[in-house]
């Protein structure tokens, strides 16, 4: 299983997964429940979810997203984190430097095996994006 699923909760999603994904992803799961506790986990899109929110554009469009996602990939574990705010834009990017193993865009963490980066840095990335709250140009977050 890559990427999407059709799992209806996170036990199932975990589930599916071979190992040594498994037990990867269920450690980062775990690291976001126990960091992020207000954030409540919620399926999104055929990947775990935490925090998620409806969003509305100033064009009229809208829709529901997350703050954190985490998802299985054939390459790697994505840790998707829809944060920013005007000072420092998408919040995943300031993290490069701190997990230099990791592949950074604007609101992805891709992470190859999870002893590659440094579990304490990704709880403050948690923290970080828990308080800095949703990524909306040009919209808000309702």
């Amino acid at each position: 299983m890559h990427g999407q699923s059709e799992a209806k909760t996170h036990d199932e999603y975990i589930a599916a997964l071979d190992e040594p994904r498994r037990s990867e992803i269920r450690a980062l799961h775990e690291l976001v429940l126990r960091t992020v506790p207000e954030l409540e986990p919620t399926m999104m899109g055929g990947a775990l979810g935490y925090g998620p929110f409806h969003y509305k554009y100033a064009s009229g469009r809208e829709g529901d997203a997350t703050l954190v996602g985490i998802a299985n990939n054939k390459q790697y574990i994505s840790l998707y984190v829809i944060a920013a705010n005007e000072d420092e834009g998408y919040i995943a990017g300031s993290y490069q430097s701190k997990l230099p193993k990791a592949s950074i865009g604007k609101g992805c963490v891709r992470i190859k095996r999870l002893s590659d980066v440094d579990l304490d840095v990704v709880a403050d990335l948690l923290r970080h994006a828990a308080q800095v709250g949703p990524a909306v140009r040009g919209g808000k977050a309702t």
